[in-house]
């Protein structure tokens, strides 16, 4: 008998190793996890409730990093996907400045087909894409694929930099609202389900 412990979040933060996770974390919620410049900085996910006021919160999950090849065990692999699995909610993090060195369409795509590679149904849960570090945005057409990727996508797109605070309370505010709806919506499914 082999007992698998999964935490249990409301939102779960993927991306990229670097891709602005932990920092994020660290401003919406009292975590304090390890951070640093350099990959997989995080090697075990952190927990962090969001506290809205009057008695409303939510749980986020920082994810460890992903990388190409996931699904099929590379990096950190099935370790921290399988978390991602108990998340009702993603959010999708981008780094958008040149500083990774990397392509903002490409991450974006590699972790969507990574998660739906992983489990179908993953790639199909509600997703936030966040662009991330745009204090450091010194090319605003990186910005601005994305954000056009996501709306042909039909995903709810922000723009932040959690390290200026910048759009930070915009997208908490756009979290705490989406999972009031996905409450609500099932609520009524149970509710006209009982009817029956």
């Amino acid at each position: 008998l082999q007992l698998e412990l999964k935490l249990i979040a409301d939102v779960g933060l993927v991306g990229f190793p670097n891709a602005g996770k932990s920092t994020l974390i660290s401003v919406i919620s009292a975590a304090k996890p390890k951070i640093a410049d350099y990959p997989f900085t995080t090697l075990e996910p952190n927990l962090g409730v969001v506290d809205m006021g009057d008695f409303r919160t939510f749980v986020v999950a920082d994810i460890p990093g992903l990388i190409e090849g996931a699904s099929d065990g590379a990096g950190l692999g099935h370790r921290f996907l399988r978390h991602v699995e108990r998340t009702k909610l993603i959010l999708h993090l981008v780094d958008v400045s040149s500083l990774s060195g990397r392509d903002p369409i490409s991450d974006y795509e590699v972790i969507n087909r990574e998660l739906t590679k992983y489990d179908a149904n993953l790639g199909s849960r509600p997703q936030i894409v966040v662009a991330t570090k745009i204090d450091s945005l010194d090319e605003p057409e990186r910005l601005e694929k994305l954000r056009k990727r996501a709306k042909k996508d039909k995903k709810q797109f922000f723009a932040v930099s959690s390290v200026a605070n910048d759009g930070v309370k915009e997208l908490v505010n756009a979290v705490s609202d989406a999972l009031r709806a996905m409450a609500e919506e099932a609520e009524d499914l149970a509710a006209s389900g009982s009817g029956i």
